[in-house]
């Protein structure tokens, strides 16, 4: 792990193991897009549907989505190879806004944004897996332990979690091989879809309700839905200490992942809307799933089931992965335990983060604690990321002079759209969940003790 002079461990860095620069432009880009496509955009299609009743709306929306991914894809490109270290948003915020931001960004993550993210990606893989093996199906219960009972696909979302850990422990390279092989199948089962989709003759779709408007509001909820199933494009950055050449290779990778996975997701839901009437399509739960059997045949949604099985294992793959890279720079900071800072001698990971990581979401998958959690701390998220999108300016401003390998294309322009749709996201997930909102505030709050007493610790 990359240290500087003043920090914690500067002194003794050079006799430490460190993570080794390993992933080139390819992986970051197969990463990139593992990191985004998982289940979203084969659910989510409907609820755009619903709110945006408009054929070219409803496309409209999704490449919105990408356009706004895309512009913070630029701002945290030059953040990325600016701090060309492990942690990603986390040196982010900790450069522009000081060391308690970033601490409490690295908390919640441990505390649910990412360990709760990992279980909710695996329970989702365990429920698809469970139309395939009997074993896991959601019908079963694994075991019951007085009122606690372990259904079938959390008893397989926590085997994913701890062998795809096992696997990462092996090291970067045998990490990265998984989640790319996963990432290409998912890309290839996908891309089958729509490729047969699109070229069978259309279905006659009944035209939106008469009359009918879309109005901004119906717009923002339908951009809400859609931006979700982008989430996840920014985990590269937190690879950024073990890209070969993170200056060039970092916003190569960053961009052309979020470009490939726009197009597939406008793509996709051509084909929705290709086989499906709108009015359908914004009542299918599943909407993937109806299209693919009205345009293929049973044959077409066994596909479907295949492709959101391998799409989320390999975005299970890939946020286990990065994820896991956070909170080694927090133990170098001082703010947590010492011994998640060390790197394995033989296979150069952060093999005490991992598991750490892995305990905590097995936890979480087999109670189902996330999903409550992970509602909570939905509203700090987003305020997170808009501390990432603003670093870019206060940096810009603070160090006009700083080494900055890359510079974010349509600066300032491209950089205040992204915060100004952060900042919308986070106010709507406000407005429709103010209890929630508040209570995961409550919750990150509650680091701050946590932080006092580490860096008290520290300093002794």
């Amino acid at each position: 792990m990359s240290t500087e002079p003043g920090r914690p461990g500067a002194a003794d860095a050079a006799a430490r193991p460190a993570l080794r620069r390993a992933l080139s432009a390819r992986d970051g880009t197969l990463l990139t897009i593992g990191s985004m496509v998982g289940t979203g955009i084969f659910l989510a299609a409907g609820d755009v549907a619903r709110a945006v009743p408009d054929r070219a709306g409803i496309l409209a929306v999704w490449l919105l989505g990408g356009l706004l991914t895309l512009a913070g894809a630029l701002a945290y490109a030059e953040l990325g190879a600016m701090f060309p270290r492990a942690g990603g948003l986390y040196h982010f915020v900790r450069e522009a806004w000081g060391p308690l931001p970033a601490f409490l960004y690295g908390w919640t993550c441990l505390l649910v944004i990412m360990t709760g993210g990992i279980a909710a990606i695996a329970v989702g893989f365990g429920e698809y897996l469970g139309a395939w093996v009997p074993a896991f199906s959601s019908a079963r219960t694994a075991w019951r332990l007085g009122a606690w009972s372990v259904s079938g696909p959390q008893l397989a979302a926590a085997l994913a979690i701890v062998a795809l850990t096992a696997v990462n422990h092996l090291g970067v390279r045998a990490g990265s091989r998984v989640q790319s092989l996963f990432t290409a199948a998912s890309v290839a089962a996908i891309a089958t879809l729509v490729v047969g989709g699109l070229t069978h003759p259309a279905v006659v779709a009944a035209p939106a309700a008469p009359h009918a408007r879309v109005v901004l509001p119906a717009i923002g909820l339908a951009l809400v839905a859609a931006l979700w199933t982008y989430d996840g494009w920014y985990g590269l950055t937190f690879e950024a200490g073990e890209m070969r050449d993170p200056g060039r290779d970092l916003p190569r990778a960053l961009l052309a992942g979020v470009a490939v996975v726009t197009a597939v997701y406008v793509l996709l839901n051509a084909v929705y809307l290709h086989a499906l009437p709108v009015a359908t399509l914004g009542a299918s739960r599943r909407p993937a799933e109806a299209a693919a059997a009205v345009l293929l045949g049973p044959g077409g949604r066994s596909l479907v089931v295949l492709a959101v099985l391998v799409s989320s294992f390999g975005c299970l793959a890939a946020t286990i992965l990065y994820a896991s890279r956070l909170y080694a720079p927090m133990a170098e900071d001082g703010v947590f335990f010492r011994r998640i800072a060390s790197i394995d001698p033989r296979w150069r990971t952060p093999a005490l983060a991992l598991w750490l990581q892995a305990a905590w979401a097995v936890a979480l998958a087999l109670t189902g604690g996330y999903t409550a959690l992970f509602t909570y701390v939905t509203f700090g998220s987003l305020l997170f990321h808009l501390l990432g999108g603003l670093a870019l300016f206060r940096l810009r401003a603070a160090r006009p002079d700083a080494a900055r390998p890359y510079r974010a294309a349509g600066y300032p322009w491209l950089a205040a759209a992204f915060v100004v749709a952060t900042l919308l996201l986070a106010g709507g997930t406000l407005a429709s969940a103010p209890r929630e909102s508040l209570l995961g505030l409550l919750a990150i709050a509650a680091g701050w003790p946590a932080y006092a007493w580490w860096r008290w610790r520290s300093a002794g």
